[in-house]
């Protein structure tokens, strides 16, 4: 047996929408990667492999009729070889998941691998089948969220805060079981209909940011129950002192205009009635009549840039500590968004936002054209895209977890994994 063939056999290419399914399933627990994290990674994919191999020992005889190229009929893999590859794939996966992450994932490691091989042997030409594929995929994202190891929360909060991104890979899963049954006689439009209309809900659940409490009933690093939808600031506590205002100026001054709109903005943003009266008390002990005019239409609408720089002198006065602070803090609510208690910013949402899209231009595009035409070819094609679409879809939800640089990661394998599955079909 050749190792072309053994790749062609396990569908090697299509693997790479595994890593993803695990990933957002670490970081909508809050759990940091690690090697632990990626010992799951490679016990999934070994899993995956092995329903691969065990798909095409169950469907000689089907595919020797529709899919005589496949290696089995073909003759290039004996069929006990493709069997005892799918029993030593999922003797390593399950091996790995113990050696990574002892019995949290060797519990998750377990009733995915006999989801596998219950699809492969008996589900799969059932009404059952769509709900056993769904269900392992939903399975692989649990089994990032209880990987153990410090900073890991405990099962039961792990399992409920990655609830919600396993339950979108489960309804992405869904679209493709209810497609590929017509992948070789085509489809009724209502299928793809369908089909598409649930992938789109799926994105846009997939961008919703999440804003993540470290305080309150949620307690520390958890979900709040009542969590909102977006971003949230919180104005710093009240300080006082003369130079109540002061750094502000400073910070006006940096290059970025951005930056320097947001600290206007700060100075504008409702504050305490010391914070106020500090302020103007600096423009009153430093500036002249006129200035003092300017100064105060500095603080009511956005002037001109000689009056900024003329209101600016009477903010020189040096700042205490604690205000200087909490201007920065102010400062960066405006930029990004963020507050400490919430983790939503706005690279996140941005980049959630982005690869929802992605996902849609990818899945979304081939199940349109299966609704125009749902042609066998058109099928084919919209369950070969949904399968590495998954990919965008991944890293919508790794982004909305708060780890936008690995969800933005993700999206650059998934090219390479769809110019992998020109030469290897993933179906």
């Amino acid at each position: 047996m050749r190792l072309a063939d053994l790749a062609l056999l396990v569908r090697a290419p299509a693997a790479l929408s595994v890593p993803g399914d695990v990933i957002a399933g670490a970081v909508a627990a809050g759990r940091p990667l690690g090697a632990r994290t990626f010992g799951v990674i490679g016990s999934s994919v070994c899993l995956y492999w092995a329903g691969m191999a065990l798909n095409d020992y169950a469907d000689a005889a089907v595919d020797g009729v529709e899919r005589p190229d496949r290696p089995v009929p073909a003759g290039r893999v004996p069929r006990r070889a493709a069997l005892a590859v799918a029993g030593g794939l999922t003797a390593a996966g399950l091996g790995l998941a113990a050696v990574a992450g002892g019995r949290r994932s060797v519990c998750a490691a377990l009733p995915l691998a006999g989801l596998v091989w219950a699809y492969d042997l008996k589900l799969k030409s059932t009404a059952a089948g769509g709900f056993a594929m769904a269900g392992a995929r939903m399975l692989d994202v649990l089994a990032g969220a209880v990987v153990p190891g410090p900073g890991a929360q405990p099962a039961g909060v792990a399992l409920r805060r990655a609830a919600v991104p396993a339950a979108l890979v489960g309804a992405h899963t869904g679209t493709l079981m209810a497609l590929s049954r017509h992948e070789i006689g085509g489809a009724p439009v209502r299928v793809p209909v369908a089909t598409l209309a649930v992938s789109a809900v799926t994105a846009l659940a997939a961008a919703v940011p999440v804003a993540r409490s470290d305080s309150g009933s949620a307690g520390p690093g958890r979900l709040s129950s009542a969590a909102p939808s977006r971003p949230v600031a919180q104005f710093p506590a009240p300080l006082t002192g003369v130079g109540a205002a002061a750094r502000l100026r400073e910070l006006c001054a940096a290059p970025s205009g951005g930056l320097r709109a947001a600290a206007f903005e700060g100075l504008r943003a409702p504050a305490s009635d010391g914070l106020r009266t500090a302020a103007f008390e600096g423009f009153r002990a430093r500036a002249s009549d006129g200035l003092r005019a300017a100064a105060f239409e500095r603080l009511r609408a956005p002037a001109a840039e000689g009056l900024r720089a003329a209101a600016s002198e009477g903010l020189r006065a040096p700042a205490a500590e604690g205000l200087r602070a909490a201007a920065f803090e102010r400062l960066r609510v405006v930029v990004s968004g963020r507050s400490g208690t919430v983790s939503a910013g706005t690279l996140p949402v941005a980049v959630a936002a982005g690869a929802a899209l992605a996902y849609l231009g990818a899945y979304g595009s081939a199940q349109v054209r299966a609704v125009r035409e749902p042609s066998a070819g058109n099928v084919r094609r919209a369950v070969g895209a949904g399968i590495l679409g998954l990919m965008p879809l991944q890293a919508a939800l790794i982004a909305r977890g708060g780890s936008p640089r690995v969800a933005a990661a993700l999206g650059v394998v998934h090219p390479l994994a769809r110019r992998l599955a020109r030469r290897i079909s993933p179906t």
